[in-house]
């Protein structure tokens, strides 16, 4: 994969444009086409595999493999249906690079097709198949389940139900809130089943129909830690990880989906030109069930949420390193007839970031974070595995990065220690959170370990007879710790200091102004479109925005999320095997010191806020 991940985007959308309306048609057409469909399936179990290569301008292309299939001759069918130079592409898979052997790729895979060099003119050919070369390559349904778990049951039977209502011409409805592409996609009665996130609509990314382009999709995005086009199987993670519904996370799945309602930019600047045409494109999306609620956690009072629902949306949220837990994204649906209500967390885009940034937990200053995990609670995260966690995810997404999933280890080790030693949820979540001192952002206590940790490794290899030089240009995120030392200095050192820091605090002192300026903004510019302009956004500081629709919760947005991006105090993906192992060992040592210097703070400001009461 090219390293220029920063580069501007100049190229022109691409659109898989079909001429076979997916609404209409007689009964023998459906009767053939199903027919088809089931020879294909039966072709494929036998003989090869199938694969949905992406561009990094949105265009999806399904594509039957055979036997003797490898990176070139894929490249060479790409090059006939796209009229793209393949000498001047790679075919990546997650963080591999294909050379030639396709022998990794499984079946149902998506590919994402990369030019090697990002600066090209805008008169560059579109990489658009034609109608023709489209239907003589993908014959693949309308929506295609990217996967073969079984916990995709669910999803599978929705997905039936969908296709039925779009033969019979329901069309799925636009969400107009949220700074990325949402659909609703409705069954044959009109009412909403799932909300559909193409990947090329993300924030950022080519086809995002509000605005906000001008990357390609593998590029840093909103997080840099979270790269454009890959927040799609982040959603499919999380479900993946809530083991028995234990979180109440929707069902989700990735998958290849095809309708006239996606949004195809012309060109990197949100014009409408092709969108007006209509034309029928392919996307890589998540795909949701849609949860019928009364209202999200931003309308409503805390006081009534469930104990044991917040703790157990907090444990999913320390393991996933969730950086986006903001009341918006936690749906409130009412249950029985004396003020009960079920919390249904969604939009977990952000989590599993590839390197330890700042996390978000609304949750945290809430007083059930407070209460202690209860027997069921401890029992489920003693049993919770992060190796065979990692295997799943390979398994099911494995396109998923191997930083994210060190990440994934690192905090469920983090989890099942600190939950060991007695801490409470709220005392895991700050532990977790920087803090914002004069100005400056600092390095969490988990942070701080995880620096002690890696430096322990790193001098046990300068020492050694052993000598690797890693280049910095292999990893994105790289920050050596002597650089860090010379900011930070004795900050570095696990003293007395790094953990005594205000408990009740998340770091976000100076968010409070930030909100006012956003209120401020929406009041000024009511009216105003929301569309980027070139460079006016690149040099304002004004935080990016979006406004709130009925009866959904993506209109609310958390501060964090419109802050700078973060600061890369210490990353774990560029250890060898064997320095993870030690790293891990050496992290787990530390940590009981750190859970203690936790409970005295925790304690201490305790017994003082108990003093301040007193008449």
């Amino acid at each position: 994969m090219s390293r220029n991940l920063d580069s501007p985007v100049q190229t022109q959308m691409a659109v898989a444009v079909f001429k076979t309306p997916l609404t209409g048609g007689n009964k023998m057409e459906g009767n053939q086409h199903k027919h088809h469909q089931q020879q294909q399936k039966l072709q494929r179990q036998s003989s090869g595999r199938r694969v949905f290569v992406q561009t990094e301008t949105g265009c999806v292309l399904g594509m039957e493999l055979d036997r003797s299939d490898n990176v070139h001759t894929v490249k060479r069918r790409l090059q006939i249906a796209l009229n793209f130079p393949t000498e001047e592409s790679s075919l990546t898979y997650g963080d591999m690079v294909l050379t030639n052997d396709l022998s990794a790729v499984r079946n149902d895979s998506p590919l994402l097709l990369k030019r090697n060099f990002m600066h090209r003119s805008s008169s560059t050919p579109c990489l658009s198949p034609t109608g023709r070369d489209l239907q003589q390559k993908d014959r693949s349904g309308p929506i295609e389940i990217l996967g073969q778990s079984e916990c995709f049951s669910v999803v599978k039977q929705m997905v039936k139900d969908i296709v039925k209502a779009m033969k019979l011409g329901v069309d799925p409805l636009p969400v107009h809130s949220g700074l990325g592409g949402a659909y609703y996609f409705r069954n044959k009665k009109g009412d909403s089943v799932a909300i559909v996130k193409p990947t090329d609509e993300e924030p950022f990314a080519p086809n995002n129909p509000k605005g906000f382009v001008g990357k390609a999709l593998g590029q840093p995005g909103l997080k840099s830690s979270v790269r454009v086009g890959e927040t799609g199987f982040r959603e499919v993670a999380a479900y993946l990880l809530d083991y028995n519904r234990f979180a109440n996370v929707p069902p989700t799945a990735l998958v290849k989906i095809t309708h006239s309602v996606f949004n195809v930019n012309d060109g990197v600047k949100g014009n409408k030109a092709m969108r007006e045409k209509k034309l029928v494109s392919s996307k890589i999306a998540s795909f949701q069930k849609f949860v019928a609620h009364d209202f999200d956690a931003s309308d409503h009072g805390t006081s009534s949420f469930p104990v044991a629902s917040v703790h157990r949306i907090g444990i999913l949220d320390v393991r996933i390193f969730n950086t986006d837990r903001h009341g918006g994204n936690l749906l409130v649906k009412k249950v029985g007839t004396f003020g009960e209500v079920e919390l249904i967390p969604i939009d977990h885009g952000l989590c599993l970031p590839e390197t330890l940034e700042d996390p978000y937990f609304e949750w945290i200053h809430w007083p059930q974070a407070s209460i202690p995990f209860s027997d069921e609670e401890i029992e489920y995260i003693q049993k919770l595995d992060p190796v065979k966690d990692c295997e799943m995810l390979k398994r099911e997404l494995p396109m998923i990065r191997e930083a994210c999933l060190r990440v994934l280890v690192l905090c469920t080790v983090f989890l099942k220690e600190a939950a060991s030693y007695g801490l409470c949820l709220a005392e895991i979540g700050e532990m977790m959170t920087r803090e914002f001192r004069a100005e400056e952002e600092e390095p969490s206590e988990l942070e701080v370990v995880c620096i002690e940790a890696k430096r322990s490794v790193t001098e046990r290899d300068v020492f050694s007879p052993r000598s690797d030089v890693i280049g910095e240009a292999e990893f994105q995120f790289d920050l050596d710790c002597d650089e860090l030392e010379s900011v930070y200095g004795s900050k570095l050192q696990l003293t007395d200091d790094n953990f005594t820091k205000n408990p009740f605090s998340n770091g976000r002192s100076s968010l409070g102004k930030l909100e006012e300026s956003i209120k401020e903004e929406e009041e000024e510019d009511e009216d105003e479109n929301t569309h980027l302009s070139d460079t006016g956004r690149k040099n304002n500081t004004k935080p990016l925005t979006r406004g709130k629709s009925e009866n959904t919760s993506s209109g609310h947005k958390s501060a964090n999320e419109q802050l700078q991006a973060s600061a890369s105090f210490v990353k774990v993906a560029d250890m060898k095997e064997d320095e993870w192992v030690l790293f891990l060992e050496r992290f787990q040592e530390l940590l009981g010191p750190a859970f203690a210097k936790r409970k005295t703070a925790t304690l201490s400001k305790r017994q003082r806020l108990g003093t301040s009461c007193q008449f």
